[in-house]
């Protein structure tokens, strides 16, 4: 790896920025893993797997990294049997990098299910009812025994709407438990593997998580008093929560100036094609979404002229495919007619046609994205891209 990549605490982990175009930006990101260009999308696999999928397909489809959930594998089938088991790359059989998130999004989710204090959370889990605790120290040691390259930092995720007085009690929350975080994670940092297994990936890295809801001072005392803490990278957490597209924006825009330049940018949560163009015009480098696996689940198929909804009647007798410009194992061996008939017979084939699809659509455009910063010629890439996609610009 080249000396230049590595201004991390590491010399496995590092980041360098290769092009420019505004505030667009590429880079190279190593890990334990291999290496992520950036702007990157992460496929969501929750479970340990992007559903309806097998690594081969992620291969072929030219994925570099994907995104496991720390709660769900937490609770199912538990992270101390993924360590004793090799860590989460060989559970899934997948070798290239992984992100763990922490888990708050979605013990936060649970709303009557949990209860929030300084120490972390107490929640009923969603399969059996059983209790459980996680804490910024318990999912730093969840997070080293799966062994991921990229661990998240504990956070609480601010609603929407939400109050600014309650916006400030979640930040400075988030806040203490980022360092209550990254202590535990330097403690880890030095254990030799095998003993005792804590941390089945040396190079791990920890970003730390920017809260404050849409309140720009708020976001501003996150950016500083979380960089402060020397985190590897950092994620812009508690968006797409239901605010505005406008909003978003604005705040997405306003946080990333706050960061540092040499460390990835991560947006989370986010979203629609629309939104991750308009994302990395704003210097944003990794996302992550459910919505090109789920939505091909229901039906909806991404295109470069917009959505569509296969079920629709009209594409009964449709010979073409999904969009006559994808070069995907899908769009080029099947019809809109079949794909139609597949989904309203429920036939399993229908998920992974349709997730094929998707998440090429997703990763095709974030390659189409770092061609065209590389070239200096974004601005055109994403005014043609807006006039195809929705018929703005």
């Amino acid at each position: 790896m080249d000396s230049t990549i590595r201004d991390s605490v590491n010399d496995i982990y590092g980041f360098e920025v290769v092009a420019r175009d505004g505030d667009a930006r590429c880079g190279i990101m190593c890990t334990p893993h291999g290496t992520v260009e950036t702007p990157a999308f992460m496929s969501v696999g929750t479970a340990g797997s992007i559903k309806s999928l097998t690594p081969r397909h992620l291969q072929e489809l030219g994925a570099e990294i994907v995104l496991a959930n720390t709660y769900h594998l937490f609770l199912r089938p538990g992270d101390q049997l993924i360590a004793e088991l090799g860590g989460l790359h060989r559970f899934m059989s997948w070798s290239g990098p992984i992100l763990t998130d922490s888990g708050g999004y979605q013990v936060f989710s649970l709303a009557g299910r949990r209860t929030i204090t300084e120490s972390g959370v107490s929640f009923r889990s969603h399969i059996d009812g059983s209790e459980h605790v996680l804490s910024p120290e318990s999912t730093t040691d969840i997070q080293a025994r799966l062994g991921s390259d990229i661990a998240m930092a504990f956070d609480e995720c601010t609603p929407h709407p939400v109050t600014a007085v309650e916006a400030k009690l979640s930040m400075e929350r988030t806040i203490r438990w980022a360092a209550r975080a990254r202590t535990r994670f330097a403690d880890l940092v030095g254990t030799p593997y095998g003993s005792g297994a804590i941390l089945t990936t040396p190079g791990q890295v920890q970003f730390g998580i920017i809260q404050g809801g849409m309140y720009p001072e708020l976001r501003e005392i996150s950016a500083r008093e979380t960089v402060a803490l020397g985190f590897d990278a950092y994620a812009i957490g508690g968006l797409s929560v239901g605010e505005p597209q406008t909003m978003m924006y604005d705040v997405t825009a306003r946080t990333t100036d706050l960061l540092p330049q040499g460390r990835p940018r991560y947006l989370m949560g986010v979203g629609m094609p629309d939104d991750l163009v308009e994302s990395v015009a704003r210097g944003v480098d990794m996302f992550d979404c459910v919505l090109p696996t789920r939505n091909a689940r229901n039906g909806q198929l991404f295109t470069r002229n917009g959505a569509i909804a296969i079920k629709a009647a009209r594409f009964a007798d449709d010979e073409r495919p999904v969009d006559g410009e994808c070069t995907c194992y899908t769009c080029s061996k099947f019809s809109r007619a079949y794909l139609r008939h597949l989904f309203v017979a429920k036939e399993m084939t229908s998920a992974t046609l349709n997730t094929i699809h998707n998440l090429h659509f997703y990763l095709d455009t974030m390659k189409r994205i770092r061609e065209s910063i590389k070239l200096g010629a974004f601005q055109s890439f994403r005014q043609t891209f807006h006039k195809q996609y929705s018929g703005r610009w």
